[in-house]
């Protein structure tokens, strides 16, 4: 039996481990157990699905949802239960359409954006004064967007437009990229771009600010 997703839902189905393993550069694997040392949601719950119908994307396709998408409100409890896999930790979700931020096709590096979704870094400021090891300051609300329409630009955003998608890489490492709203061609009132900084802008591209994701991983755009 084939699962066909309904107007507006993406069914997939989610390995609830896949994330609580960290692999070392020798191959060496470790479990982590993410929902005791953390409360941050998006860091603990798995993100990481594959689809199995809908949203428009190649069947068997990568694809990043919404940490609170595995909630048993959107799982498929009867499907393929005499089987071996219905007793192991991959389990079938229809979720809507909206909860699926990212895609790529099976084996492909590059990840797309779905819907009305574009991917950004955080601007840092760094400290240029005589002491050593001092951390550069985040700009809040402010975000280099990497994808659409608004590519290269620095922008104003409503407050906690940053989105951090935390997932498993290819490697078996942890991995973060930023997503926020934008509606290209259309006004909504769930759009979380404001403005371009032009001035910023500047500032990023001759590498006087940072950007990257974390403190610890800030670095020149070039």
């Amino acid at each position: 039996m084939k699962l066909i997703a309904p107007k507006g839902r993406v069914i997939v189905k989610v390995d609830l481990e896949s994330k609580n393993f960290h692999t070392f550069a020798d191959g060496t694997k470790i479990k982590l157990e993410r929902q005791y040392d953390n409360f941050n949601m998006r860091y603990v719950k798995p993100v990481n699905a594959i689809v199995v119908n809908g949203i428009g994307v190649t069947e068997g396709s990568d694809i990043l949802i919404h940490h609170n998408a595995t909630h048993d409100t959107y799982r498929i409890f009867n499907y393929q239960a005499p089987t071996k896999e219905a007793s192991s930790d991959i389990k079938y979700y229809s979720i809507p359409e909206q909860e699926c931020f990212l895609w790529r096709e099976k084996g492909g590096s590059t990840w797309n954006t779905l819907h009305n979704y574009v991917t950004a870094l955080r601007i840092f400021k760094p400290y240029t004064g005589f002491m050593e090891g001092i951390e550069p300051d985040q700009i809040k609300n402010k975000l280099y967007i990497t994808s659409g329409e608004l590519n290269g630009n620095v922008c104003d955003t409503v407050k906690s437009a940053d989105y951090q998608i935390i997932y498993q890489g290819d490697d078996g490492k942890e991995e973060s990229i930023i997503r926020l709203r934008h509606y290209e061609n259309e006004d909504n009132t769930r759009e979380e771009i404001i403005a371009i900084d032009h001035g910023l802008t500047k500032l990023v591209k001759t590498g006087e600010y940072l950007v990257g994701v974390t403190k610890s991983d800030a670095k020149k755009l070039n």
